[in-house]
């Protein structure tokens, strides 16, 4: 089982400083791409970002579940809470930021659509940290 926690957490914090970098610095700066280059520049953004984020999501994922069938120390809690909190960034980012991308990517980019993308991000944000810290505790339960 310690590999299969230590892939969630590598992967859960993986995420988490991505997550605050692109909320932070990476979509704010999205209007300063220009009118002309957007469509194209946001294409090529949304295709190279899958490739970053696919692979650890998907190990966030799977590996959260399987801490369930073994949590560290016995903390049934805290497993259900990260495997919870991992189902929750992928429907967030199913039902918000990638019908969002989706939108952009045919619309352009306005202010509405921004903000609509920034909002989904914080919540994305939040959960992402949330498990992050989960995570954080069941690593130091193990290690216990």
């Amino acid at each position: 089982m310690t590999f299969v926690l230590l892939a969630n957490v590598a992967a859960t914090l993986f995420m988490t400083g991505l997550t605050w970098f692109v909320q932070v610095v990476h979509y704010p700066l999205f209007p300063l791409v220009g009118g002309d280059g957007f469509s194209e520049y946001h294409q090529r953004h949304s295709n190279r970002t899958t490739w970053v984020v696919l692979p650890p999501m998907l190990v966030e994922l799977i590996t959260s579940f399987v801490l369930l069938n073994d949590p560290p120390g016995d903390e049934l809690g805290l497993a259900v809470a990260g495997a919870v909190l991992a189902a929750a960034t992928w429907a967030l980012t199913a039902v918000g930021a990638a019908p969002a991308h989706g939108r952009i990517g045919r619309e352009g980019l306005n202010p509405e659509l921004q903000r609509r993308l920034i909002r989904i991000s914080w919540v994305r944000t939040v959960t992402w940290t949330a498990h992050a810290g989960v995570v954080i505790a069941l690593l130091s339960v193990a290690i216990d």
